[in-house]
């Protein structure tokens, strides 16, 4: 059946057109992942999709009576109740059958003639069989069950979701839209905030689901284990690549390949049509004359850098010492019960360590500890350079400069790789992060959420420091951007220190692991294991 159709839709804002002639629809057994770039219409799609925005052409027909179910990463659940009582009160109905089975089993348990007796107990079966057809003994188990995978501890469930964070309000809207089981879900970003555990129940429940699915997400391992179609928003339009993100990437290339054929063969015709236009030029000049013909000799445009190239000669002067950083027996805990104890490791030039775990069990905390922002309760850390000696992608995030320019921000930091490297280089890297000309003119101020993340992500890039620390650097980005981040963290000539849920990130970043269990222990792994 088929639930949202797009015919011939177009639409934008502020005079900008985003989405062009669309035609798409969404029917039961969808596994649609839609990706594009930051910027390209994926929010303004699924705004359309639910009726928020209306199409400046084209219509967007939802069946009626159909149940759409939206997750957004920025939540938009909020209250007084407790998501415990949020998802029970998913189950009313049920409640009311539990509620009066109860006073039926009260009252059969009192002082009734006969004649009642009969109608409550046919009335009890009347209400085992309502629990049984909606689930009412196992609504309990479904919502412990979800709480505990998305990581809520006793107190949490319990909290106001106005108490809540960010992180765990989205987290709380999560779980109660996966209980709802809609027949549209729409999921923008649901894996930010999670840990590996809730990722993996998370990718169990969407398999199982039997309703339609759109989407969107940066984590190509989570992409590769749902979606069985991926739609990318390219220059205003849907392009549609059937299979999972691997069979994606293959079919992609192909694409590109052929476009790349049809373009050269354009190219080439415009460089006679330029040539044709010059010898006329030159011959009204000089009519006398006897004019070469260079037709023959067609413009060819210079071949593009590879990203690698622009990387390195980018860290080219970057010299880093080989001894960064010794952790020396580090305790630290929270509420009187310790995150990690007696932690020990060294950081040497060319390390790749990533911190793992589920969450709440202190990897976090570790950073803080590593970079100055939250003392140790015993135990030391000795950087062993002299500043800068790392640069923490969080701090320089919350940080920055609202009121300033891209280019500015990145360009006028002290000791930056970008005051020895040509403008022509930092300005190759900053679009290789997708900034163009007019966007690194721009105040950070106005961009995205995703740009100003892309933003510090450059200026920690080209900070010049021997280790990068990072905590979850690729939630709000695309895939693209994320590409050029592993890109640049693998050409990087110091060490990288990261916490990420993202395990395609990670697999093709880091070669060590320090691995938490939760309850206070830490594994240190040589590879990665996730």
């Amino acid at each position: 059946m088929s639930w949202i159709r797009m015919n011939d839709v177009t639409a934008g804002y502020e005079q900008k057109v985003v989405l062009r002639e669309v035609f798409f629809r969404i029917s039961d057994g969808d596994r649609v992942g839609l990706t594009g770039r930051n910027g390209s219409g994926k929010t303004t799609l699924l705004q359309l999709l639910l009726g928020r925005v209306a199409p400046d052409s084209g219509t967007v027909d939802v069946t009626e009576g159909a149940r759409v179910g939206y997750f957004s990463q920025f939540s938009e659940l909020d209250g007084d109740r407790s998501i415990t009582a949020e998802l029970e009160s998913l189950f009313g109905d049920i409640r009311a059958v539990e509620s009066e089975l109860a006073e039926v089993e009260t009252a059969l348990g009192g002082d009734i003639d006969e004649k009642e007796m009969y109608r409550l107990v046919d009335r009890q079966a009347e209400l085992l069989e309502q629990m049984e057809v909606g689930g009412g003994w196992t609504y309990h188990q479904q919502i412990d069950t979800a709480l505990s995978m998305l990581g809520f501890d006793a107190e949490r469930r319990e909290l106001p979701v106005d108490k809540l964070s960010g992180g765990w309000r989205n987290r709380a809207a999560l779980a109660r839209i996966v209980l709802k089981s809609p027949d549209v879900l729409l999921l923008d970003e649901p894996t930010n905030f999670l840990d590996v555990a809730g990722i993996t129940w998370l990718e169990r429940w969407l398999r199982d689901f039997r309703g339609a699915l759109l989407l969107v997400s940066h984590d190509r391992h989570f992409l590769e284990q749902v979606v069985t179609t991926i739609v990318e928003i390219e220059n205003n339009r849907l392009h549609t690549y059937d299979g999972s993100y691997s069979e994606y990437v293959q079919q992609k290339q192909i694409r590109l390949k052929n476009l790349e054929k049809e373009f050269s063969t354009e190219q080439q015709l415009l460089a006679y049509e330029q040539d044709a236009i010059t010898d006329r030029k030159e011959a009204a000049k000089n009519p006398s004359g006897v004019l070469k013909r260079r037709l023959a000799s067609i413009k060819k445009s210079k071949t593009p850098r590879p990203v690698d190239q622009i990387i390195t000669s980018i860290y080219g002067g970057l010299h880093v010492h080989d001894d960064l950083c010794v952790v020396d027996g580090v305790t630290k805990g929270h509420g009187g019960d310790p995150l990690f104890a007696d932690l020990s490791f060294e950081i040497h030039r060319g390390d790749r360590i990533a911190i793992t775990g589920p969450n709440g069990c202190g990897k976090s905390t570790l950073l803080d500890v590593l970079t100055g922002l939250a003392p140790a309760d015993s135990g030391t850390v000795k950087w062993k350079v002299k500043a800068p000696a790392f640069i923490h992608y969080n701090t320089v995030l919350a940080n920055l400069d609202p009121a300033d320019t891209v280019t500015h921000a990145v360009n006028a930091m002290p000791d930056s790789l970008a005051l020895t490297a040509t403008r022509k280089d930092v300005a190759r890297f900053l679009a290789l992060l997708q900034f163009s000309d007019a966007e690194q003119k721009q105040r950070i101020g106005t961009l995205s959420g995703g740009q100003q993340a892309r933003v510090a992500l450059a200026q920690c890039l080209l900070f010049g420091a021997g280790v990068i620390v990072l905590d979850e650097p690729t939630n709000h980005l695309d895939l693209p951007s994320a590409q050029v981040l592993e890109r640049a963290l693998t050409a990087f000539p110091g060490a990288v220190v990261v916490v990420s849920h993202d395990r395609f990130f990670i697999e093709k970043v880091a070669f060590r692991q320090l691995a938490f269990d939760g309850q206070g222990g830490v594994e240190k792994i040589a590879g990665v294991q996730m």
